[in-house]
């Protein structure tokens, strides 16, 4: 009896570990909004994080959470690095900076779990209004690809990529005029 059990955990875990083997390895979550605003004001809430810390959805999840900044404050190089109980602990590093175009920035996760992804925020002109997108994408190794069968990064971050913009578009365009 116990030889059967054995045999069935086996052949479980084996099937496990292959859905795991067989889930993509590529993920990117993004998320799009038009504000009504310049680009280059936007732009500034992307390229300092201290600016974007003023929006930022994972600093409401966690007000608690210990920030800190390194480097230039603004553009590439700017690092800002953050630990707590609901966020776990990271850093987010200022990669290139094309100032109306692009920010991109590599975030490496330490905690819960170790891994590296990189962030595009991308503007475009739309008349008065300025289109902003904010995409997270990457690899998953072994690890992720299991992990992936339990949490989706989509649905973990793409509801609030959707607040942050929205929370942005809010702060910009009540915010008193020069």
């Amino acid at each position: 009896m116990i030889k059967k059990i054995l045999i069935v955990l086996a052949a479980v875990i084996t099937i496990f570990l292959i859905v795991a083997a067989m889930q993509p390895a590529d993920f990117r979550v993004e998320r799009s909004r038009t504000i009504a605003a310049p680009v280059a004001t936007l732009f500034d809430y992307f390229n300092n994080h201290k600016k974007f810390n003023e929006w930022n959805p994972w600093i409401k999840m966690d007000p608690a959470a210990k920030n800190t900044y390194t480097g230039p404050e603004a553009g590439v190089g700017a690092v800002a690095s953050w630990e707590g109980e609901k966020v776990g602990a990271g850093s987010a590093t200022i990669t290139e900076s094309k100032p109306g175009e692009l920010i991109r920035q590599r975030m490496d996760w330490l905690k819960p779990m170790k891994g590296t992804s990189m962030v595009d925020f991308t503007f475009k002109t739309e008349g008065d209004k300025t289109a902003v997108t904010w995409a997270m994408y990457g690899k998953n190794d072994f690890m992720g690809k299991v992990m992936s069968l339990f949490m989706d990064c989509e649905s973990m971050c793409g509801p609030e990529f959707d607040k942050g913009l929205a929370d942005l578009e809010k702060l910009v365009t009540t915010a008193p005029k020069p």
